[in-house]
């Protein structure tokens, strides 16, 4: 197949990383390839796919994103990689676990709590098997090897967060983050906090900031059926649904290719604010590049980002 310019929202299958969704699609043609969002192997759901010149759009999908999972978690044992993959680091006793069954009630409560606090900002612990930078190694080559991995932390964002169901030893929930937030770690931190112990069995990306399952196409169905591509995929003057479009002249389209700022006059000052983002399309309705709004001495200009054109 010809290599295609766009975004393709797949719902990734588990078993599979990111990377190896993007390998088995890279072998129906598509060379210049890359992914918004890693999602782990044990995990399912929306993967933003960026195939030809939409691989520059990546920071711009992930910066200020938000993301919806579902999840479910187990109750009574801790494993080292925090989800169900990992090895078992400590669990509870037969005699504990049928006890914590028996308190459903007060579990519960205590969990609906622990899930309202998680609303607002704050630090979470970064899994030691991730790929989370230390001296230039990832997290888990250290753990992998058997070194001690040091602890980090990073500020993460929750909107919103709810309990789904309880069924002693598990339970599912819901929640609304900002990207780069380690669901594992969430799942962790239950376990911390309800002196039980907790692991993250199923995990489900329902939204990734600006698409969601009900735009996603299963990736069996892609590899099975590569010319779904040309449906599937979505162009690139759609994939930041958000952000103006601007077209300009001929004369502009010229001037943006060297670098040239572009006065926001004409556009009637259209869309120029302070900080706000814009796509340029070219005199032929193509996507150009994306710019930003910015001051130039006392004039109102618009710069590009990042030049999208072939």
């Amino acid at each position: 197949m010809e290599q295609l310019n766009g975004l393709l929202v797949v719902n990734k299958p588990r078993g599979l990383s990111s990377a190896q969704c993007t390998n088995r699609l890279k072998r129906l043609g598509q060379r210049k390839i890359g992914h918004a969002g890693t999602l782990d192997p044990m995990a399912q759901g929306v993967l933003l796919v960026l195939l030809g010149q939409a691989t520059k759009l990546s920071g711009y999908l992930m910066s200020g994103g938000t993301k919806t999972y579902k999840a479910v978690v187990e109750f009574g044992r801790s494993t080292d990689t925090w989800d169900d993959d990992g090895a078992v680091t400590s669990s509870l006793s037969g005699e504990d676990m049928r006890r914590l069954v028996l308190e459903n009630a007060g579990f519960e409560a205590a969990l609906r709590a622990e899930l309202a606090s998680w609303v607002g900002e704050s630090e979470q612990a970064v899994p030691p098997y991730s790929a989370a930078k230390h001296e230039g190694r990832a997290l888990y080559s250290l753990a992998r090897a058997g070194k001690e991995t040091p602890e980090k932390f990073k500020t993460v964002q929750i909107s919103r967060a709810e309990v789904l169901w309880v069924d002693l030893p598990r339970a599912a929930f819901r929640v609304v983050c900002s990207s780069g937030t380690y669901i594992r770690s969430l799942a962790h931190s239950l376990g911390t906090r309800l002196s039980c112990g907790a692991v993250l069995t199923e995990l489900i990306r329902e939204y990734s900031h600006p698409f969601g399952l009900d735009s996603a196409a299963p990736l069996d169905a892609l590899l099975a059926e590569p010319e779904l591509l040309y449906e599937k995929v979505i162009p690139l003057t759609a994939a930041l649904p958000e952000w103006p479009q601007l077209r300009v002249s001929l004369q502009d389209e010229r001037a943006v290719k060297n670098g040239t700022p572009l006065a926001a006059e004409r556009f009637g000052g259209r869309d120029w604010a302070p900080d706000a983002k814009a796509v340029l399309l070219a005199a032929d309705g193509a996507p150009l590049a994306l710019a930003k709004a910015a001051l130039c001495g006392s004039a109102r200009v618009w710069t590009v980002l990042r030049g999208l054109w072939a």
